[in-house]
């Protein structure tokens, strides 16, 4: 039988929208898409690229409290509020995915509120940071 835990962090919205960050099946685990809010200070910076590492703070934070980390991460979907902070947000994705090279979705869809500037989701897989990885290239 599967094993299912679901992890909420105690942001507001995880109660009034009736989600959970992250869902662990076995091994798998979707975590939700998450925002920029500081847990500690309930405040979203301003600042797009400030946001996008406080993104990557939330994930981290919730991925480690299934015994997972941003290595374990298998694909990302990442949206971003206006299309001018593409380059900006997607720099720091570069950074943190260095390496671990997730399948990845870039989009630029209106978000939930206009002080969202970036949201992330992702899928993991618990163990495929430490897994035998074979990477192929595909010649034109």
């Amino acid at each position: 039988m599967a094993k299912v835990i679901k992890v909420k962090t105690g942001n507001k919205f995880e109660e009034i929208g009736s989600y959970s960050r992250i869902v662990a099946v076995d091994n798998w685990i979707f975590v939700s898409n998450t925002a920029g809010r500081n847990p500690a200070t309930q405040q979203i910076p301003e600042d797009v690229g400030e946001q996008t590492l406080q993104v990557f703070a939330n994930i981290e934070r919730a991925l480690a409290s299934v015994d997972a980390n941003l290595a374990d991460v298998v694909a990302s979907r990442v949206f971003i509020q206006d299309p001018a902070d593409t380059h900006s947000v997607m720099t720091i994705v570069g950074d943190k995915f260095r390496g671990i090279d997730p399948a990845s979705t870039v989009t630029c869809p209106p978000l939930g509120s206009t002080v969202y500037k970036v949201e992330i989701e992702v899928t993991a897989y618990r163990g495929a940071s430490t897994a035998d990885v074979e990477k192929v290239t595909v010649a034109p």
